[in-house]
């Protein structure tokens, strides 16, 4: 059957897979060609969930799930009502990927292996005919009449009827140039997902310590989180602190990543409650080492040093705590602060803040608002969730409204 229009896919990634094949799919008289920059497919998809790939989130209420998004919240809500979790897992469990869901919500495939969900997309391309380029980094893209001339960096060049966008979110604003020429606003890009660097901090000697449930605070702001917290080898990680640096991305980009981070360890006891509760312990341990007696449940070995920078020494009994060491002790748990200086990408959750300006695009069919067939798809527009299968569900959702609009549009 002949083609008799063709869509090029910019960006060989998650979304861009899944805009290329489901519009293949849906209109065989679609010719589809995806242009991959580098020498891989999919590679965040490799080694996402450590080489699992956590294909998304075992949330089925919209709005419930369209708050991990620290941008693009309003816009995920409604494509959402599109395409959700509860499509992908059936869109993978049709084409005999399965999904197992971890206690803590983010679903992966039972084989427990990424190149399952890369072998399926791939047999998608193949079954349904979409052509792949490797090494095709695009310099330039024009609207020309009702066709597009897009420029390859080895100077090679073609036109095509309908372009998506899904190159993935860029580190620095001038490498949107391309896009800025045809017309579109770009976000300024930030890093998200990242972990808080404490370099020569006396904690990091803790590493490996993990807390359960702790709240991390931005000094000075409203920005926090509850969850639990792993102190490292260079600083603070953890869910509470990824889905802080997410939410605070911009703030913290302005500060330059110098900023003062408050800890409460113990997040449902304030400082007030605790200072009675201290007075109780001091009765009911009198006689015994605090160093020795931790009531909060907390790893010994931050009890421990926590107790010594208030004060408490080795042998000190409760009953001889004097009332400045507690005072510190209480502060130190419940408000406990720490100088952070600078960041480090967090494995390889690495995700980009900013983008093209949700307001140019139709969220309906992922359609520009500016330039007619062109569309966007995953991380290139200005929607990021935080670690857990959150930026994953975006780039299937995403990539589905504009292979179904893409399919309609090209009838």
């Amino acid at each position: 059957m002949p083609h008799t229009k063709s869509l090029v896919v910019i960006g060989g990634g998650s979304a861009g897979f899944f805009c290329g094949v489901n519009a293949a799919r849906m209109n065989p008289l679609l010719k589809v060609i995806i242009l991959e920059k580098g020498n891989k497919l999919m590679s965040k998809v490799k080694i996402s969930g450590g080489g699992r790939c956590n294909v998304t989130h075992a949330c089925f209420d919209i709005a419930a799930m369209s708050r991990n998004y620290p941008r693009g919240s309003n816009f995920v809500k409604k494509t959402f009502h599109r395409f959700f979790t509860t499509d992908t897992i059936k869109w993978f469990e049709d084409r005999s990927v399965k999904l197992k869901t971890e206690t803590d919500g983010r679903m992966f495939p039972v084989t427990n292996t990424s190149q399952t969900v890369i072998d399926c997309l791939l047999q998608e391309a193949n079954t349904y005919g979409v052509e792949i380029r490797m090494k095709s980094e695009v310099k330039n893209l024009k609207s020309e009449g009702r066709k597009f001339r897009i420029e390859l960096s080895n100077h090679n060049h073609f036109t095509s009827d309908i372009v998506c966008i899904s190159s993935g979110g860029y580190p620095k604003s001038d490498l949107f140039g391309w896009l800025k020429e045809l017309g579109h606003t770009i976000e300024e890009p930030v890093p998200s997902l990242f972990t808080f660097n404490l370099p020569k901090h006396p904690i990091t000697k803790l590493m490996g310590v993990s807390i359960e449930k702790a709240k991390v605070k931005i000094a000075g702001t409203k920005l926090e989180q509850k969850g639990p917290l792993l102190i490292t080898h260079w600083g603070l990680s953890g869910p509470a602190v990824l889905k802080l640096s997410a939410f605070a991305a911009k703030e913290l980009a302005i500060r330059q990543y110098d900023f003062t981070a408050v800890i409460n360890w113990l997040p449902d006891i304030n400082e007030q409650s605790l200072k009675e509760r201290f007075n109780n312990l001091r009765n009911a341990y009198s006689s015994q080492k605090i160093h020795n007696r931790n009531p909060f449940g907390l790893p010994s070995r931050l009890w421990v040093f926590l107790a010594q920078h208030s004060g408490a020494t080795t042998d000190m009994r409760w009953a001889d705590l004097p009332s400045v060491a507690q005072d510190k002790f209480i502060k130190n748990l419940c408000s406990y602060d720490i100088e952070v200086r600078g960041k480090t990408t967090f494995k390889e959750e690495f995700v980009t803040a900013g983008g093209i300006k949700l307001s140019e695009v139709d969220a309906n069919t992922m359609m520009s608002k500016k330039i007619s067939n062109l569309f966007f798809a995953g991380e290139v527009l200005d929607v990021d969730g935080i670690t857990g299968g959150y930026n994953f569900q975006h780039a299937w959702t995403s990539g589905w409204i504009a292979a179904s609009s893409i399919a309609g549009e090209a009838l």
